[in-house]
């Protein structure tokens, strides 16, 4: 039987840090992360990706403001933004697979599914904007935006500078994820979750309405994976493992660690709120929820057995 693998692409699969971000830039990053996505493929495992879209998004806002600035061209609100950035993110994505499993002579059906989230409006998260998107800024600079456009930003963890933060709700359910579910068990690869999902809420009336937001993708992925019951949730991130004790003289690698052992780091805040804690968080929900195993590592770990930072059930 084959396994059922979700893979969330952190942004580092399209935009490599200290690239601009060109059509050229990205569509080669994927085509590598495609390359290695394929030996999952070889290995016969069933595979759903999910994506981040960080960088996307906050350019299209941008554009937005561009755009309004110079041409008078209406603003479109985060949601249609979002929607924007998974479907050019997933088209990029299904071309380059399509590219990378034709030089394998291998053929597979692929789909990108634009999905959408379902949150709580009444979420804490609105009140205490967390999740950044955008390019990195100087301090100087995102004053200046802050006050011309009304944006909230905070310091990166790393110290690679100031980005634009908007709110992140739970997420509570993911859209048509029976429908994903279905097409990845008769080996289709599906794309979906991009940018965690399309955040939408619903009304005593059971309307479904759109509300400024921007989901967590490993959250999001994580509870696509534990509902449509993956074997293995992997989390691809610019980094080969999970630390405690960051850029510390103590600074200590976590390799094959318990459910517990996760938890009680988390507790004590070894992660960074807007980096590395959701992925912690999302690997604990996959655990806790019937999954086997969680992966943090980055593209190369997925050559290799127990690379990166494996979290099981205790």
């Amino acid at each position: 039987m084959r396994k059922l693998a979700v893979v969330a692409l952190g942004g580092n699969a399209l935009v490599k840090e200290g690239q601009r971000g060109t059509i050229d830039e990205q569509e080669q990053n994927v085509y590598e992360t495609c390359e290695i996505l394929l030996e999952l493929i070889k290995k016969n495992y069933n595979l759903i990706i999910t994506h981040g879209n960080g960088p996307q998004v906050g350019n299209i806002l941008m554009r937005n403001e561009a755009g309004y600035e110079v041409y008078k061209i209406e603003k479109m609100p985060l949601d249609i933004c979002v929607a924007d950035s998974q479907g050019g993110i997933g088209y990029m994505i299904e071309r380059q697979m399509r590219n990378v499993l034709s030089k394998a002579g291998i053929h597979k059906n692929i789909i990108t599914v634009v999905t959408q989230v379902l949150v709580d409006k009444n979420d804490t998260a609105f009140k205490n904007p967390s999740k950044p998107i955008g390019p990195f800024y100087i301090k100087e600079e995102a004053a200046l935006l802050s006050n011309a456009n009304g944006w909230e930003f905070k310091e990166d963890a790393r110290k690679r500078g100031w980005r634009k933060v908007v709110a992140s709700p739970k997420p509570i359910d993911i859209l048509n994820k029976q429908a994903i579910e279905t097409m990845a068990e008769h080996g289709i690869i599906v794309i979906a979750a991009g940018g965690g999902g399309i955040p939408v809420y619903r009304h005593e009336n059971n309307y479904l309405e759109a509300i400024e937001a921007v989901v967590d993708k490993d959250l999001a992925s994580a509870l696509l994976a534990k509902d449509i019951k993956a074997d293995e949730f992997y989390i691809i991130t610019d980094v080969p493992a999970v630390f405690i004790n960051y850029n510390k003289p103590e600074q200590k690698t976590l390799k094959n660690i318990s459910l517990n052992e996760a938890k009680c780091y988390l507790s004590e805040d070894q992660f960074g709120s807007g980096s590395m804690e959701p992925k912690i968080e999302a690997a604990i929900d996959f655990i806790e929820n019937g999954g086997k195993v969680a992966i943090i590592t980055d593209t190369t770990g997925l050559y290799e057995n127990n690379s990166g930072t494996r979290i099981y059930k205790n």
